[in-house]
Parts: structure tokens; C-alpha cells; sequence
């Protein structure tokens, strides 16, 4: 009876053991950066809070630390959800993680923002403008969905 529980302890130490280390903890967020492009190591390049209709516009999450998260960006405009894409990322130390949106026949002139989230906590958020010299462009996004 002994030897059993013993074993049984040992049993449950070996998979509690085991479970820890193939989890991982995880990323700590550090910034949000915003542009009109992107370096190599998926950092942003041309930081601006202004667009053209035309440009495509690039977020990033730089995080620090090791370990694994779900990053979500959500892109607003006139307080509706237009794009939220999502990843799954594991890191081994500070990286980054891209996330771009784009509009093929133009981003409609206003305010709009995109929010961060890590396993779902809103890190942050960046406010950005898009402005055209055409006042008679119209430009709109389809099938729009409120903010939740």
C-alpha cells in the first residue's frame, strides 16, 4: 500500500514536472509602433500617425521575454470593427509581431484605431488619421461591423 503511494506521488510530481516545462509563459508587450512600413525583422519603418488613402498601413507589437501568446489587432473605423486578424506566436526573446491593413480602393478620409491585445488584454492602442487632398473621393469599407 505504501509502495503504491509512493509510486503514485512520484506518478503525479514526473507529470506536473512534465507539464510545466512544455508550457509557456507568456509575452510581455513592450510597444506599439505604427507606419507605412515594414524592416526585415518585422519591426515597423516610416512611424506616422498620417495616410493616404492609398498607403498600406503596418502596426506592431514588440514584446520582450520568451514564451507564447495570442496577438490580436483590431483596426476601427467610425467606432466599427474593419479588420481584426489574430496569430499565434512563440518567441524566444524580444521579437515582434507585424499585422497590416489595406483597402484596395482607398481608405475613406477620417479617424481610425487600431487596438493590441495579448491573450486577450488590450495592451494598447495607437489613434491614426487618413487625409486626402480630393474632396469629392469617396472611398468606403464593405460589410463593416460594430465594435464589440
Amino acid at each position: 500500500m505504501r509502495t503504491t503511494r509512493v509510486r503514485l506521488a512520484g506518478s503525479l510530481l514526473a507529470a506536473a514536472t512534465l507539464a510545466a516545462a512544455c508550457t509557456q509563459p507568456p509575452l510581455e508587450f513592450n510597444t506599439i509602433q505604427l507606419g507605412r512600413g515594414l524592416n526585415a525583422d518585422k519591426t515597423v519603418s516610416g512611424f506616422t500617425t498620417r495616410f493616404k488613402p492609398t498607403d498600406t498601413i503596418y502596426a506592431a507589437v514588440l514584446t520582450d521575454g520568451a514564451g507564447s501568446s495570442k496577438v490580436k489587432a483590431r483596426w476601427l473605423y467610425a467606432g466599427r470593427v474593419v479588420s481584426e486578424p489574430e496569430q499565434h506566436v512563440t518567441y524566444q526573446g524580444s521579437a515582434s509581431t507585424e499585422f497590416h491593413i489595406q483597402n484596395t480602393s482607398g481608405f475613406p478620409p477620417g479617424e481610425y484605431t487600431v487596438e493590441l491585445l495579448l491573450d486577450g488584454k488590450a495592451v494598447g492602442s495607437r489613434a491614426f488619421r487618413v487625409e486626402t487632398d480630393d474632396p469629392k473621393a469617396r472611398y468606403t469599407f464593405p460589410n463593416t461591423t460594430p465594435k464589440r
